[in-house]
């Protein structure tokens, strides 16, 4: 990045960077340009992610993905209800010498797929929250520092309910996005049957680093935001918010609880790295709509009168915008 002269010049580098990583993933990965655009937006703005989907989408393919594009470490942790949280973090153990030795677990890694994240029990699930919001990681009261860029990219399946553990509301907060993935087009479908029932090899180009991505999340702090946007992000928070002065009708009737300040600050990031990479420099109410839905829809809760008449979450924030 040492060839950059100013920042226009980054935000304009950025949008190549973007589309390269792109045209990669989509190598492999079909059909889900909002969902990566998405995914993309929340490394770049240091948050985690939740995909949520039916079994077969291509989920943990996605997440595995990018992180070869992105020349990132990657480990997968399969969730499951006799996962402890020493299997997560690591643990100390004795060496031949009798001296305690940490063993670092797979949370120390560049990007962290918790695959099946709501398949585990609380205590398991809580091991990732200092992680997650600290990036580290403390062991026998020991501290031990995570390596940066650090992702949270978890998985949850909508439909199997049995045998699982919903997250806690303060561990959804610290996802940036709830992203939905939806079943592929018929013409998308196609390709993907016709690409992965062949023997053809497909091979992913490294396209950033981790300097490149440290120097982006840098970047988009920078940019300029104007108060009327800023305004508009925090109006639309504060109308999430049942039984207060600001909140909407609709939040009123059918919702028990609205979203925090972390919602806002979510908004107001994600909608300057949507801004970038639509290559504007600065953002405006639009890209804030753009990143509502994901960033809103884990932050407020539905009340029995919502669930009763069949209103979704989606469907409120639709009307809030």
């Amino acid at each position: 990045m040492k060839d950059i002269k100013s920042d226009v010049e980054a935000a304009d580098n950025l949008v190549k960077s973007y589309q390269k990583l792109n045209n990669e993933i989509s190598k492999i990965v079909i059909g889900q340009d909002e969902v990566i655009k998405l995914v993309l937006i929340s490394i770049f703005c240091q948050g985690h992610s939740l995909l949520v989907g039916v079994p077969g989408l291509a989920k943990t393919l996605l997440i595995k993905t990018i992180s070869e594009a992105l020349d990132l470490s990657f480990n997968r942790i399969q969730f499951t209800p006799d996962l402890m949280p020493s299997d997560i973090l690591g643990s100390e153990t004795l060496d031949i010498n009798r001296n305690f030795q940490f063993i670092k677990g797979p949370v120390f890694a560049n990007i962290i797929l918790a695959d099946e994240i709501n398949r585990t029990p609380p205590k398991t699930q809580a091991a990732l929250l200092e992680s997650m919001q600290e990036y580290s990681v403390t062991i026998a009261g020991h501290f031990h520092q995570l390596d940066r860029p650090f992702y949270v990219l978890a998985t949850q399946n909508p439909i199997e309910q049995e045998g699982t553990y919903p997250l806690p509301e303060a561990q959804l907060d610290r996802f940036m996005f709830n992203i939905l993935l939806d079943y592929p087009s018929f013409k998308d479908e196609v390709e993907i049957v016709e690409k992965t029932t062949t023997s053809r090899n497909v091979e992913i180009s490294k396209v950033m680093g981790k300097d490149e991505i440290l120097f982006y999340q840098d970047l988009i702090k920078k940019v300029p935001v104007t108060p009327n946007v800023v305004e508009y992000a925090v109006n639309l928070v504060h109308k999430t918010r049942p039984g207060t002065e600001s909140a909407a009708q609709i939040s009123n009737d059918y919702l028990d609880w609205g979203a925090g300040p972390r919602a806002s600050q979510f908004l107001i990031t994600g909608a300057k790295c949507a801004a970038l990479l639509n290559g504007k420099y600065s953002p405006d109410i639009e890209d804030i709509k753009d990143i509502a839905k994901p960033a809103l829809r884990h932050r407020i809760l539905r009340n029995f009168k919502a669930e009763a008449e069949g209103i979704t979450v989606d469907k409120i924030i639709e009307e809030l915008l």
